[in-house]
């Protein structure tokens, strides 16, 4: 979401920034222990997980590397690192 940096800005550094980028848009980062790691706040990073754990079973419990290709739609590389992976 946008907001205007005169509303949010001491009127100091409003006018600084006015005269180095008027018009232009800046993007202000968070600080980097106040990101978010990727796919935490969507929830993919819990989804893979939870699906590699799934892989690891059926793989545990006598799949092939193959069977699971075609399940997942994943390469065999792919495959052999989940399974091979440390929890």
């Amino acid at each position: 979401m946008y907001k205007n940096g005169k509303d949010v800005l001491p009127p100091s550094l409003f006018e600084e920034l006015q005269k180095r980028i008027p018009g232009e848009l800046i993007y202000i980062p968070k600080p980097p222990k106040q990101r978010a790691g990727w796919g935490e706040v969507s929830g993919t990073r819990k989804l893979l997980a939870e699906r590699n754990e799934e892989i690891r079973r059926f793989y545990l419990d006598g799949w092939s590397v193959s069977e699971l290709e075609r399940k997942y739609h994943l390469s065999e590389d792919s495959i052999r690192r989940i399974v091979v992976k440390p929890k």
